[in-house]
């Protein structure tokens, strides 16, 4: 498979891993790229020097391209660009801020930058930054979204219309058939983040995985919309923010009950009631755990077999 996406990271497969926090590190995003795909580095959870340890261990477990993800809000940004750019990555995906503050300097030192974004009038920003390429992910997503709501069906083919660079979808994505599905609307590539973090490779605790696994459609909804909306599981933090903001609680009153460290409590140290629980409304479709080698060889076969099938329809309306 060739086109935009795999010349511009190349890459044997137009899909990337997400660069999700206390998901994805190194052993993640090395397993994604050693089978044909994009893996990240997710730096939002990382203070530098760990960064820079996950970048050094990728690259010994990885001949391949692979990336990193910085949020662009990150407190110790300079730092961490700094280590980027030292230790030679030449791929990097940003998000939760204006491209335009690195986007040259990532470029004049030889990196390939895509921006993440949630509306077309965001994406048409990323253009004019001069980004290598655009991510619009819908608010089937987990974690942090866009607050326009957009679903990724109706954001890919608006996207897709104002941009004239490469474009990857996100968001709700988790199989072969949602990868043709992004492609019919205009993506060239498709960037999954909770079918990754349900992988064996994936940094995730054990329990955040098995309960996972184990969720309905409408298990997830989006929370925190006063400070950031954050798509996370039901569950006793959950209760706690939606009863603070049904009954009117100001953004400081939500802010102090999030607190520091949920998600770390969540998703890496297992805390099931208490922890911020984050993860996409794919997972209702989701119920293994198996390496990231066989989602991305499985995600393939199955476009692969979905293609076939459209064409092999005698359908004439």
């Amino acid at each position: 498979m060739s086109n935009r996406i795999t010349s511009l990271f190349g890459i044997k497969y137009p899909i990337v891993s997400g660069g999700m926090v206390w998901c994805s590190g190194w052993r993640l995003a090395a397993a994604v790229s050693n089978a044909g795909g994009l893996g990240l580095i997710g730096a939002g959870s990382m203070y530098p020097e760990v960064l820079r340890e996950h970048i050094q261990k990728c690259k010994a477990a990885t001949d391949k391209p692979f990336g990193v993800n910085v949020p662009l809000m990150y407190p110790d940004i300079e730092e961490i660009m700094n280590i980027i750019i030292s230790e030679g990555v030449k791929i990097v995906f940003t998000s939760a801020g204006n491209p335009k503050l690195w986007t040259k300097k990532l470029q004049d030192n030889g990196i390939k930058v895509a921006h993440v974004v949630s509306s077309s009038k965001f994406a048409v920003k990323c253009q004019e930054a001069g980004v290598d390429a655009v991510v619009a992910e819908g608010f089937e997503a987990g974690g942090h979204n866009g607050r326009e709501e957009t679903t990724t069906m109706v954001l890919i083919p608006q996207v897709r219309k104002s941009l004239s660079i490469p474009l990857i979808a996100a968001g709700g994505i988790g199989t072969g058939a949602g990868m043709l599905a992004a492609f019919a609307l205009g993506a060239e590539g498709i960037q999954m983040g909770s079918r990754f973090a349900l992988t064996q490779e994936s940094s995730a605790s054990d329990e955040f995985k098995n309960l996972c696994i184990n969720l309905k459609e409408g298990d997830t909804m989006l929370s925190l919309k006063k400070l950031s909306p954050t798509r996370l599981i039901k569950n006793d933090f959950f209760d706690a923010v939606q009863s603070a903001e049904d009954r009117g609680a100001p953004a400081e009153e939500i802010r102090e009950l999030l607190g520091r460290g949920r998600a770390k409590k969540g998703i890496f140290e297992g805390d099931l009631s208490e922890g911020e629980l984050e993860i996409g409304q794919i997972s209702s479709l989701i119920d293994d755990l198996p390496t990231a080698g066989h989602v991305v060889n499985s995600v393939i076969a199955e476009y692969n077999i979905k293609v076939e099938d459209l064409l092999s329809r005698d359908a004439k309306f």
